[in-house]
């Protein structure tokens, strides 16, 4: 009786092998992501009915808290990968955690406009200190500030493990922002949905916060990945694989056909 055949996930740290999996995903994710969001907005927006208090001016909240639990979401993860890049000095992770991070910038820019937003006809204000907005800032800076450690580094090896160092530092921000409604008294609203009770809200608005917040998810993925393949192209620029990538040749480290040259891969991941 013969073995079952096991999947070697362990093999897609392989730079040629990663480059042939992502050219599969991101077009399934592009569509997934786009899909979700047409729902998603659809259902928030025409179909969930106005809130008691608020009316309309809490489905701004379909934008916001997607954007928000993405962003503290995808810093974990970059603080997982840095884990991994500092530990056993895989460069893949220090290019997955780099690629992450100016999405996570980007929800979590997206998430202080929209409760800003949100805020003014709710609280009477754009704005306050408390702790919830304060940490959520603290994490865009934090964001921004592991893009800046990369950039300024000559050494991108060095940059890589002084940006991982910070990414790894800084994720005790992240339950600070998730508790800080439980731990101390702020405008901000408490917790609508958890994992241990039920929505306190509509289906329909439980609905579309979670196609929206699916639709984030698979958005993130698409872009990280695409990111991601653009950068192990740039660092492997040598290498033989890379070559027969540009010509749209067979890679031997995968056994499959890439379809897109390289030169095209390289510019829409720059965009």
């Amino acid at each position: 009786m013969s073995a079952r055949p096991r999947i070697r996930w362990f093999r897609f740290s392989s730079p040629p092998a990663f480059h042939a999996l992502v050219d599969r995903l991101v077009p399934w994710l592009w569509g997934g992501a786009a899909l979700l969001a047409v729902a998603g907005l659809y259902v928030g927006f025409f179909v969930a009915p106005p809130d008691y208090q608020q009316g309309n001016s809490y489905r701004i909240m379909f934008l916001h808290v997607p954007t928000a639990w993405m962003g503290m979401f995808l810093y974990l993860l970059m603080a997982i990968y840095a884990i991994i890049h500092l530990a056993w000095r895989v460069r893949l992770a220090d290019v997955m955690a780099r690629s992450l991070a100016p999405t996570g910038a980007l929800m979590t820019a997206l998430a202080l406009w929209t409760g800003s937003l949100w805020g003014a006809p709710t609280w009477g204000t754009y704005w306050v200190w408390d702790a919830r907005l304060t940490s959520s800032l603290i994490l865009l800076f934090l964001f921004l500030g592991y893009l800046a450690l990369h950039a300024a580094a000559t050494d991108r090896e060095k940059g890589g493990r002084a940006a991982s160092l910070l990414a790894i530092v800084g994720v005790v921000n992240v339950p600070i922002i998730y508790f800080s409604v439980k731990w101390w008294n702020t405008l901000h609203q408490g917790m609508s949905v958890t994992a241990t009770d039920a929505p306190s809200m509509a289906p329909s608005m439980f609905a579309a916060l979670l196609l929206m917040t699916l639709a984030c998810w698979l958005y993130a993925a698409a872009i990280g990945l695409r990111r991601a393949q653009v950068e192990a192209l740039e660092r492997s620029a040598d290498a033989g694989w890379v070559r027969r990538v540009m010509l749209g040749e067979t890679d031997a480290g995968t056994g499959q056909h890439d379809g897109d040259p390289g030169s095209a891969v390289l510019e829409r991941g720059r965009h």
